[in-house]
């Protein structure tokens, strides 16, 4: 089996039974805010030609650094097989067909499938509200000699089925951060620092947890991170190390690897990796000094990077919509409706938002369902975003301003408070499926039912307590992801804490955890229920 990096998530997989391109992204994303690092604007002509012509294409998800629709939509046949994740919607399979392409292979959780004689491929699923209706997924290949997972940036709850298919032996995952908290929040610089320091930590302790139960035997570090190469956006780059960002490159997770005893390979944009049962062989398309420099000399190899994309970012910003006679109206039009499909969700807010795009200010008033001109009203969470950026995705009608805006990073935002899903689910939400969705979510996780069946879950030992099996933001395996920190227990999928002497949580109200000491009989079934 051989492998090639392709940039950011992208692999092209070959076998001697066929090949699959997966996640093939150049064009830069969320408004010319992410660019792949390193550049992979300089492949060989035949590594082009091998991506072009693969046999099979595999998108993990929807997002714009994985499913880049203008390259897909002029490099590709248009009936080339396209392996789809067995998602609970056909949102992906329309996506796709509206782009042309005719051929599709729907797959099952986790079930393996033959696609060609002596080629295997099996495709996990995560499916959440916090990724739209569809989800995110891992594809495990095999050849009948080697297995390769490709997690990119696949968060799966059960980290034991990506390993169920055999010994692995190349883990591709995401390490670094791939979202706008904490660098566009308003705050001071070194509570900013010091929470973008934790979340690094957080990043690379998940990452640690699927290399340790995946077990491969090399791992790649993938999916991330993008660099920035608008000089607005540049310092989000990590340079230095000081910079307030949660974006570290390969070579730090490389040494934390090192560190712990895993086989990790450096890989850049056409790096080959042939797997064979005896070893593994790496070959870098520059020489050994040229692909350290990239790292070693970040800064200089950004700038030139930077210079060589500039006309692009400047026509592309030309093209940002200019601003509407009646973006308020329209907003209400198209949000009062779907603010009435969701009355749970609308209460789990329970507050306003404010939308500042340029001139207009625009109230979300999520208790009454309305939106409307702020009048000075008081707000618990408020966004900042350029006027022709917001009128670009209200003309696009984006239905996930996740995935359309906030990842660009172009915007800062303000909260009274603690962290609230519930505002990220309905700026993810905004079509009828979606908010349907949404509200059904939202539903689920506050049935009494729901926490019946949490409730009849056996209890887990983590140290010196005994907690439940799941974490209560969204569902992790304690048993995997729970660590003791000092009086917390942290759930390191997404770095949430939880008091061990309450079980409150200290990440966000409302996601209790069940926790007593491991010396503490349990309450009887009469106190339980």
């Amino acid at each position: 089996m051989r492998a090639t990096s392709i940039g950011h998530a992208g692999i092209l997989v070959e076998t001697h039974a066929g090949s699959i391109l997966c996640d093939p992204w150049f064009v830069p994303a969320f408004h010319g805010s992410w660019f792949p690092f390193p550049r992979n604007d300089q492949l060989s002509d035949d590594l082009l030609a091998r991506i072009e012509g693969a046999d099979f294409l595999y998108v993990s998800h929807l997002h714009g650094d994985h499913h880049d629709e203008p390259w897909l939509r002029r490099h590709l046949r248009r009936d080339i097989p396209i392996l789809l994740p067995g998602f609970p919607t056909k949102e992906q399979q329309r996506t796709l067909a509206a782009l042309g392409f005719t051929e599709f292979v729907r797959t099952v959780d986790t079930e393996e499938l033959e696609i060609a004689p002596g080629l295997t491929v099996a495709i996990h699923i995560e499916s959440s509200i916090t990724d739209g209706p569809g989800g995110d997924s891992a594809l495990v290949v095999s050849d009948g000699e080697s297995i390769l997972v490709d997690q990119n940036d696949c968060r799966t709850n059960d980290l034991g089925q990506l390993g169920a298919h055999g010994p692995v032996d190349l883990q591709f995952l995401q390490f670094s951060g791939a979202i706008w908290y904490p660098m566009v929040y308003e705050m001071p610089e070194e509570e900013k620092a010091r929470l973008c320091r934790a979340k690094v930590e957080s990043q690379f302790s998940r990452a640690m947890r699927y290399v340790e139960k995946v077990g491969s035997r090399y791992v790649v570090p993938s999916a991330g991170p993008p660099c920035f190469l608008d000089e607005d956006l540049f310092p989000f780059n990590v340079v230095t190390g000081d910079e307030p960002s949660i974006f570290p490159d390969q070579t730090e997770f490389l040494a934390r690897l090192d560190a712990a005893g895993h086989q990790g390979l450096l890989n850049i944009p056409g790096t080959t990796i042939e797997v064979t049962p005896g070893g593994v062989e790496v070959t870098h398309p520059l020489p050994d000094d040229e692909v350290e420099a990239i790292f070693a000399d970040k800064g200089a190899y950004l700038r030139r990077y930077q210079a060589d994309w500039a006309p692009w970012l400047h026509d592309l910003k030309a093209g940002w919509a200019r601003p509407s006679t009646d973006l308020l109206a329209t907003l209400r039009e198209w949000w009062e409706p779907l603010l009435a499909m969701a009355p749970t969700l609308r209460q789990q807010v329970g507050a306003n938002m404010l939308l500042r795009a340029g001139d207009l200010d625009v109230l979300v008033d999520f208790p009454a369902g309305e939106v409307r001109a702020w009048d000075g009203e008081p707000y618990a969470f408020r966004f900042d975003i350029a006027r022709e950026l917001v009128e670009t995705v209200v003309e696009q009608r984006a239905v996930d301003w996740s995935n359309s805006l906030l990842l660009s990073l172009r915007f800062t935002a303000w909260r009274e408070s603690e962290f609230n899903e519930y505002v990220y689910n309905f700026l993810k939400s905004l079509s009828r499926l979606r908010m349907r969705r949404a509200e059904a979510e939202v539903v689920r996780k506050l049935t009494p039912q729901s926490e019946l069946e949490a409730a009849q879950e056996p209890d887990i030992r983590i140290g010196d307590h005994v907690v439940q099996r799941r974490c209560p933001h969204r569902n992790a395996d304690l048993a995997a992801f729970g660590e003791i920190d000092g009086c917390e227990l942290v759930c390191t999928l997404h770095g949430w804490r939880f008091d061990l002497d309450t079980g409150r949580c200290l990440t966000s109200a409302d996601h209790p955890l069940r926790v007593r000491p491991a010396d503490e009989p349990a309450p009887s079934a009469e106190h339980a229920t």
